[in-house]
């Protein structure tokens, strides 16, 4: 996780090999998860945690598709071959930051944490795309442009299909 969040390229060309790692990418996701509760200090109880990691599992795994059908498919480049579960787990390993929002616990670090981790996440993301795509930067950054419009729109409309029902 050390090397993932340091953005560390190697580190995410070897997960996107390791099919064994689709476990560890996975608890990247749900701590990641648990520190961003833990440190909004909201005094979220266990089910509250419990439903935070799930959704967050959740969303991981949709955005991969999302990323995977984009990159994989759609804008897939000359060099790419993957599959959903390499680009899973390199984007599992790219939330690896997210455990510093647990440092939200210190006065004054909520906002600074709240500004810097989403941008670190977004860079370590291209780097889990390029790896995972086998491709250069500019066709990664697209790829997690889109795949990130696509689940936000998405959301919007379940959600808004949800409460219109």
């Amino acid at each position: 996780m050390i090397r993932a969040a340091r953005l560390d390229a190697a580190v995410y060309e070897e997960v996107e090999s390791d099919r064994t790692a689709t476990t560890e990418a996975a608890m990247v996701v749900v701590l990641g998860a648990i520190a961003a509760g833990i440190g909004s200090n909201m005094r979220l109880g266990l089910v509250a945690l419990v439903v935070v990691a799930l959704l967050s599992l959740a969303s991981w795994s949709f955005y991969a598709w999302l990323a995977y059908f984009f990159g994989g498919t759609v804008l897939k480049g000359p060099q790419t071959q993957t599959n959903w579960g390499e680009i899973a787990r390199t984007l599992g390993f790219a939330n690896a930051p997210r455990l510093l929002l647990i440092l939200g616990l210190i006065p004054g670090f909520r906002v600074l944490l709240a500004l810097a981790i989403p941008i670190w996440i977004l860079v370590a993301t291209v780097v889990a795309l390029r790896a995972a795509l086998d491709c250069g930067t500019a066709r990664a950054i697209v790829v997690a442009v889109i795949a990130s419009i696509s689940q936000y729109l998405l959301t919007a409309v379940l959600l808004y299909l949800q409460t219109s029902a």
